[in-house]
């Protein structure tokens, strides 16, 4: 049996900071959380200090689509794990790899190429499943998305490419697309949990879709429709749809760029920690040293630039994606934002933890949740991660 405790750590539990806490690990797993170790420990075991470092658990990225040069979508186990390792260092213990809108063929290659990763990698980060951004989306709200492969869902394709890969666990879709809501029914039942993005849906088109159990947004105000007046009369969009349902929940993009310091107060201070998922939507490009510049991304399908810390199109006039990784997510809305520590993690932790159906064994330090941790300081520095009990 492996044995041992983190002690003079600052841990962040879902409800508090326990300062100068320790956690006992047993077998990969939390055993118990002590607000100080205990006389009693029950026998030999091994100390890990926190040196008075804040204890989280592990990251949870629910939209990411490569990084370390290696993009999900092309299918290359090899660099897929690669690109995990490198989300890993920087505290992502879960991850979910994100599928850009595509043709069915490179989807089959890329899911496939995702499987072979889930039974090659070894030490984590865990794949939670695969999330589908695309093809049923908005050519309104492309962003930087390939227009070749929109298309309305037909039910022999996305059936057979579920039945085929079953750990698809997340689809993003238009709602207002013909047969994108019959698709969501039919799939929810199998346990894949819906998000709109990529859309310009209207209030009412929100409205039907979250009365069928889609409930988040994906990156909320990138690709999401807004008030607009149509023959004088104004109407609400996703974004104020997100706003008005308590229960809908949002993913941003906290690297800074996608949203400023003022809609980031904006939606923490309306939504609240609960219903935020904080996100990378990394791309290949993620992690790249500082010289490079540009690069082909496999997801835009285009030559994007690299400056002032994101993904831009080559003209510079739109992003098209983040180069941020989780730990910079959350030093963001603890510097930025202003948001307590304990709901910056939260939204980094059990809030996409429980959005995708894992927060039974993941997102939280409490007993009989995988000892996935992640160790940093006061500026979100990674010191140390912990997956599965083991220290990488």
């Amino acid at each position: 049996m492996s044995k041992y405790f983190i002690t003079d750590g600052n841990i962040i539990t879902r409800e508090r900071l326990l300062k100068g806490g320790a956690i006992c690990v047993v077998d990969g797993k939390i055993e118990a959380v002590y607000e100080s170790l205990p006389k009693n420990t029950g026998g030999d075991y091994k100390v890990i200090s926190a040196e008075g470092n804040y204890v989280s658990p592990g990251f949870i990225d629910i939209h990411v689509h490569g990084g370390n040069n290696s993009d999900f979508l092309m299918g290359d186990a090899e660099k897929n794990i690669a690109c995990c390792k490198m989300h890993l260092k920087h505290g992502t213990t879960t991850i979910v790899p994100t599928l850009s809108t595509s043709g069915y063929d490179m989807y089959r290659t890329a899911l496939k190429g995702v499987e072979e990763t889930m039974q090659r990698m070894k030490g984590g980060p865990y794949i939670a499943g695969v999330h589908m951004e695309g093809p049923y989306l908005s050519p309104a709200q492309l962003g930087a998305q390939s227009p070749d492969f929109l298309k309305p869902p037909d039910e022999k394709d996305y059936l057979s490419l579920f039945e085929d890969y079953p750990f698809i666990l997340r689809w993003t879709i238009a709602p207002e697309v013909e047969g994108t809501l019959e698709m969501a029914r039919k799939l929810i039942r199998r346990g894949v949990h819906f998000s709109i993005g990529h859309s310009d849906a209207m209030y009412d088109d929100v409205m039907r879709a979250y009365e069928i159990g889609v409930n988040c947004i994906t990156h909320l105000y990138s690709a999401t429709s807004t008030v607009r007046r149509i023959n004088a009369y104004r109407y609400a969009g996703i974004i104020e749809a997100a706003y008005f349902l308590d229960g809908m929940t949002v993913e941003i993009i906290a690297d800074g760029k996608h949203l400023p310091e003022s809609l980031l107060k904006l939606i923490y201070k309306l939504k609240g920690a609960e219903n935020i998922c904080l996100v990378t939507d990394a791309l290949g490009a993620t992690g790249l040293p500082s010289d490079i510049k540009e690069i082909y991304d496999a997801s835009s399908k285009q030559i994007i630039v690299i400056e002032d810390g994101v993904a831009k199109l080559k003209d510079g006039k739109a992003f098209a994606g983040s180069v941020a990784t989780t730990d910079r997510l959350v030093r963001n809305m603890v510097k930025l934002c202003g948001a307590p520590i304990i709901d910056a993690v939260k939204m980094m932790t059990h809030t996409p933890a429980k959005t995708v159906g894992i927060e039974k064994s993941k997102g939280s330090i409490a007993p009989g949740m995988d000892a996935d941790l992640v160790i940093f300081d006061e500026d979100i520095d990674v010191k140390k991660v912990i997956f599965a009990g083991e220290l990488i």
